[in-house]
C-alpha cells in the first residue's frame, strides 16, 4: 500500500493533541506555520491551551531523537518513539522547502491572485500543495470547513479529523420499539420481568414492548438489567418525582435512570424544553434531600456564552456564577414553588439559596473541576454538548465512590466554535460508553416546555 502524507492543520492538533498518533504507517507533516500558531495558545489554560503545549512537547521529545544532529524534524522523524505501533515518519516544513517557481504560479493561477505568506492558512496549504507537486499521496487535514474548500480548488484530497467523531444521525438512543406476543406481556406484567435476549437490548436500554390481541394493542415498557433480564419499569417510583411528573415515555425511562444509583453515569440527550434539567434536578433533590443516598447536589455548566460576551462579572465566585446559572435556578424555582410545606412568605429563591447555604447544593464552574476526587454526590453537568471529549472524560474521572453524575445538553445547539454535533464530548460519551453495566442513555425528542417552545425546537 503507498504511503499517503497527512499534512495537519493547526485546529486539529487543538481538537486532539493525540492526532499525529492517528495515522498507522503513513507520514504525518505538520507545516511550520502551524507550529507558530501553537505557539500563541500554548499559554491558555483551557483545554486548547493544554493541546497545545502537549503538542509541542511530542515535537519536542521526536526532535531530540539521534543527537547531536540537527534538522531531524525536517528530514523526518520515527513516530514510534510516542507510540511504538506506528510505524511513520513525522516532518516539520516551511513552504519554501517543498515548492518551486512551477507550483508558485499554479497556486496563483488558481486563486486569480498570489498567496499572501503573511497568512498562516495561506504558508499551510501551500507546503501540502508543494508536496502534492512532489508525487506525493497528499492529505490535507483541517476542521476548517473554508481551508478545505480552498484546498479542494488545488485539487488537494482533503478531510475533516474524524478520531473522536461520531454518527450523530444514528445516535444510540437508549432504547427501541419491539414486537411480541400477547403471553409475553401477559407474562411481564404477571412476573415483572423476562429474558431479555429475544430482543437483543444492550445493558441499561429500554425496550417498548408492543403486542396485538385479536385488534386490540397493548404495550409494556421494560429495562434490560445488567443480568440480560427485562424488567417492567415501576411507575409508582416515577409517577411523581418532587412534584414533577413524566410526560411522555422517553421522560419516564430517563427518570427511571436518574433514580437508580447502581446507574452511575446517565447521559440526557434532547432539543430545548425536552426537560433534560429539570429531570435531573427533580431527581437529585429526590435523593439528595427525601432519601439522603448523596451527600450533596453539584450542579456545573461550561462557561461559553451565546452571542457577544458581556464581558468580566463583578464579585466573588457565587456572583459570578449567578448569572451563568441562571438556567438551573429557574428550574429551581419551579421545583421548589410546588413545595407544600413552604411558608407562603418564603420565595423559591430563598429556598434555593437555603439549599446553598446548607451546603446540599453546590454551584462549581467546570474551571475548576480538574484535580478534584468528588464522592457521594449527585453531579449536574449542563449543557455537557459544549464539553471536547478530553473534557468529559476528565469531569467523568473525578467521580468517588458513590457518586452519580448526569450529563445534559443538545448536539444541535453548540456554542463552542471547536465542536460540531459529531465531535462534541456528549455525542462522544454515549457512543463510547453505551452497553456499560454503570452507564444509561435516553434521547428525549419532545418538547413539553410549552406550545411556543415545541413549534419553534420543530421549525425554527
Amino acid at each position: 500500500m503507498a504511503i499517503k502524507t497527512f499534512v495537519l492543520d493547526t485546529n486539529v492538533l487543538l481538537h486532539s493533541a493525540q492526532s499525529i498518533e492517528s495515522f498507522q504507517d503513513n507520514d504525518v507533516v505538520i507545516p511550520m506555520a502551524v507550529v507558530e500558531e501553537l505557539d500563541k495558545f500554548k499559554k491558555n489554560s483551557d483545554e486548547l491551551g493544554r493541546n497545545a503545549r502537549q503538542v509541542i512537547r511530542h515535537l519536542d521529545r521526536l526532535r531530540q531523537l539521534e543527537l547531536p544532529k540537527t534538522g531531524r524534524l525536517k528530514k523526518g522523524v520515527p513516530l514510534k518513539s510516542i507510540n511504538p505501533a506506528l510505524a511513520g515518519r513525522l516532518f516539520v516544513l516551511t513552504a519554501a522547502e517543498v515548492e518551486d517557481e512551477q507550483s508558485t504560479r499554479e497556486v496563483n493561477s488558481v486563486f486569480g491572485s498570489e498567496l499572501q505568506l503573511d497568512s498562516p492558512d495561506n504558508r499551510i496549504l501551500r507546503v501540502a500543495y508543494g508536496l502534492h507537486q512532489q508525487g506525493k499521496i497528499v492529505v490535507f487535514i483541517s476542521k476548517d470547513i473554508n481551508l478545505r474548500l480552498k484546498a479542494d480548488a488545488l485539487g488537494l484530497r482533503v478531510m475533516d479529523f474524524e478520531r473522536g467523531k461520531v454518527n450523530s444521525s444514528s445516535l444510540y438512543t437508549g432504547f427501541r420499539e419491539a414486537e411480541t406476543t400477547h403471553a409475553k406481556l401477559d407474562q411481564l406484567y404477571r412476573e415483572h420481568e423476562l429474558p431479555a435476549a429475544p430482543f437483543e437490548l444492550l445493558p441499561n436500554e429500554f425496550a417498548v414492548l408492543h403486542a396485538d390481541n385479536g385488534g386490540k394493542k397493548q404495550s409494556a415498557l421494560a429495562r434490560c438489567r445488567a443480568n440480560a433480564m427485562l424488567t417492567l419499569l415501576d411507575h409508582n417510583r416515577t409517577d411523581t418525582v418532587w412534584n414533577v411528573s413524566p410526560r411522555n415515555k422517553e421522560q419516564r425511562m430517563a427518570l427511571d435512570l436518574l433514580l437508580d444509583p447502581e446507574v452511575r453515569l446517565v447521559t440526557l440527550v434532547g432539543g430545548a424544553g425536552t426537560g433534560k434539567t429539570l429531570l435531573a434536578l427533580a431527581a437529585a433533590m429526590q435523593q439528595v434531600i427525601n432519601e439522603t443516598l448523596y451527600d450533596r447536589i453539584l450542579v456545573s455548566r461550561p462557561i461559553i456564552p451565546l452571542g457577544n460576551d458581556i464581558g468580566y462579572l463583578p464579585g466573588d465566585k457565587g456572583s459570578k456564577l449567578a448569572s451563568w446559572m441562571q438556567p438551573i435556578f429557574d428550574n429551581l424555582d419551579f421545583l421548589l414553588g410546588g413545595e407544600a410545606e413552604r411558608k407562603a412568605k418564603s420565595s423559591s429563591r430563598h429556598s434555593a439559596e437555603g439549599l446553598i447555604n446548607s451546603k446540599k447544593l453546590e454551584l462549581e464552574a467546570l474551571t475548576y473541576i480538574r484535580g478534584r476526587s468528588i464522592p457521594r454526590q449527585y453531579v449536574i453537568v449542563d449543557e455537557a454538548q459544549n464539553l471536547t471529549p478530553h473534557e468529559v472524560k476528565t469531569i467523568i474521572s473525578r467521580c468517588g465512590e458513590d457518586t452519580k453524575m448526569v450529563l445534559t445538553g443538545d448536539p444541535h445547539q453548540i456554542d463552542n466554535p471547536y465542536l460540531d454535533a459529531s465531535s462534541n464530548g456528549l455525542s462522544y460519551t454515549v457512543e463510547r460508553l453505551k452497553g456499560q453495566n454503570l452507564f444509561g442513555h435516553v434521547t428525549l425528542a419532545r418538547s413539553e416546555r410549552s406550545e411556543l417552545a415545541a413549534i419553534a425546537a420543530r421549525l425554527l
